[in-house]
């Protein structure tokens, strides 16, 4: 899978991800996903997309008998979460071209990946074929931006202070939202006995520029961010504005995404 502006890690995006976004965003679906897992009994299982190793941490916990492999596209990331969670076994690897034998895990989990693979249908596909028959495929995805308060203030300051605002965070990690295309496309790809069901959870930022310094440094926001203008002063102009929106010191907000799960 070939890299591009909206999928490239670069610099110290990873640390910076991990920092701001990994406790607010995506630490509390990673507790969610871990607990649904937990009546399965997995023995084996894959994680795709693994970033910095947050929702790897929560399932190495809550799964202490089992193998957990994680994965991701980013070598940068795979170190950071190697580091971070040596209880899994880390490795590079293209969600569209897995490096596993048919059948290889009982669970296969992504959470908030699946949005940035060119090929959906593609990579549920291999979903499928690594799983052992009747497994589970447990993914996460947000739902539309407006759903998400700390997205949607920091989108709105990129519009207040930029006469072309980038797109990449309504078009990508908010960009498959559709639960119909949703269960299509996991149909599509060998999935049985598909859900998509929306999952409303909160989390707390220590304050509005935190999470504007994570969406503008931590993602691939940073590049759009880079190719018009001084890094830095965009990113404080866009921190200053989000706090308007959002207040001062620590903000919690409830954010809202779906939980897609199948079985081969």
């Amino acid at each position: 899978m070939a890299p591009d502006a909206d999928s490239t890690w670069v610099a110290d995006m990873p640390a910076a991800y991990d920092r701001h976004l990994g406790p607010v965003f995506f630490a509390p679906y990673g507790e969610y996903l871990a607990a649904a897992l937990v009546p399965l009994a997995p023995r084996r299982v894959l994680e795709l997309a693994a970033g910095t190793g947050r929702v790897t941490g929560a399932l190495v916990a809550a799964l202490p008998g089992a193998e957990v492999v994680a994965t991701d596209l980013n070598p940068a990331m795979v170190a950071l979460g190697a580091s971070r969670v040596p209880g899994a076994s880390w490795q590079q690897a293209d969600a569209l071209s897995l490096p596993f034998e048919d059948g290889r895990f009982d669970a296969v989990v992504c959470s908030f990946g699946v949005m940035f693979f060119p090929d959906r249908v593609g990579a549920l596909a291999e979903v499928v074929r690594v799983l052992v028959p009747g497994g589970t495929a447990l993914l996460t995805t947000w739902d539309s931006v407006e759903t998400h308060p700390f997205a949607h203030a920091v989108v709105t300051a990129l519009e207040r202070v930029l006469d072309d605002p980038p797109t990449f965070v309504v078009r990508v990690p908010h960009g498959y939202h559709d639960p119909g295309q949703i269960e299509a496309d996991a149909c599509a790809a060998g999935l049985r006995s598909v859900s998509v069901e929306p999952v409303e959870l909160s989390g707390t930022a220590g304050s509005a520029r935190d999470v504007a310094l994570g969406v503008c440094t931590g993602s691939p926001l940073r590049v759009a961010l880079e190719e018009r203008g001084d890094l830095t002063g965009l990113t404080d102009e866009v921190a200053a504005v989000t706090e308007e929106l959002l207040g001062a010191g620590p903000v919690t907000a409830t954010m809202r995404a779906y939980l897609v799960t199948g079985r081969r």
